[in-house]
């Protein structure tokens, strides 16, 4: 497992030019690594849920890549490798390998008074192998809109976005997404962050969106790397029942 992750992690650096929610957040903000920077991530997601006879395990490790191309505009590449593990009626199925690549932009564009907005338009390219369930098969797109608000010691951060499904299963094509997530430092070496969000079930049987909760902790171990463990809960049945999440971002 660690030589996957370690190929899957000098991947995504070959892979691209190069951020994404601070881990273990969902909702991004707004920041930009600033011209010429960058940032690498290592994020781990364990999720588990049962439902309806059926069990299922996913271990995924994505690695991150930001690369800051203005000081307002920053190119974020990830790929995730993921390892599926389901259970259903006593059969055992298993499926791991690289899941689909994503490219965005995020360019913030609004800076006033602690009040700052961004754009997010992002690309979902088919590197997984969908026929194992790691992938959609089709090249997908997004855009979100981002705010971030500052009133210290609190920062609070705002998603609003549409994602263009596109896949080779039967499943609803336009999903919206809204999240909302807050962080206080609450010491020099620890800031406190929560999370809450709703995103259009992709089931075209199902009209109960995905509905999650998260809270988590970021340890800034030095001025230049991050680490972070987070808790996510399903709060609708669409959502995985529970996540557990780390991570670590490294800037240079």
């Amino acid at each position: 497992m660690v030589r996957i992750a370690l190929g899957v992690f000098l991947m995504t650096l070959f892979c691209a030019g190069i951020g994404q929610a601070a881990h273990p957040l969902i909702t991004d903000d707004t920041g930009t690594q600033g011209k010429g920077k960058f940032q690498v991530e290592v994020n781990y997601e364990f999720s588990h849920e049962s439902s309806g006879g059926v069990r299922e395990n996913v271990h995924e490790i994505e690695s991150v890549l930001s690369c800051g191309i203005v000081d307002t505009l920053d190119l974020v590449v990830g790929l995730p490798y993921q390892f599926i593990r389901s259970r259903e009626d006593g059969v055992k199925t298993r499926e791991d390998g690289i899941s689909d690549l994503s490219v965005e932009l995020k360019w913030r564009f609004l800076e006033r008074e602690g009040f700052s907005l961004a754009a997010k338009p992002g690309l979902s390219i088919p590197t997984g192998n969908d026929d194992r369930g790691l992938g959609a098969g089709k090249v997908g797109g997004s855009f979100f809109l981002i705010a971030t608000r500052e009133l210290e010691p609190w920062t609070f951060h705002f998603n609003a976005g549409y994602g263009r499904n596109e896949s080779t299963a039967d499943e609803e094509r336009d999903v919206w997404h809204f999240s909302l997530a807050a962080e206080v430092e609450a010491a020099p070496w620890v800031r406190l962050v929560a999370n809450v969000g709703a995103e259009r079930n992709t089931d075209r049987e199902s009209d109960t969106p995905a509905v999650f909760a998260l809270g988590g902790m970021i340890f800034p171990v030095t001025e230049v790397l991050d680490l972070d463990v987070g808790v996510k809960v399903g709060l609708t049945r669409p959502e995985a029942d529970t996540a557990l999440l780390a991570g670590l971002a490294f800037r240079f």
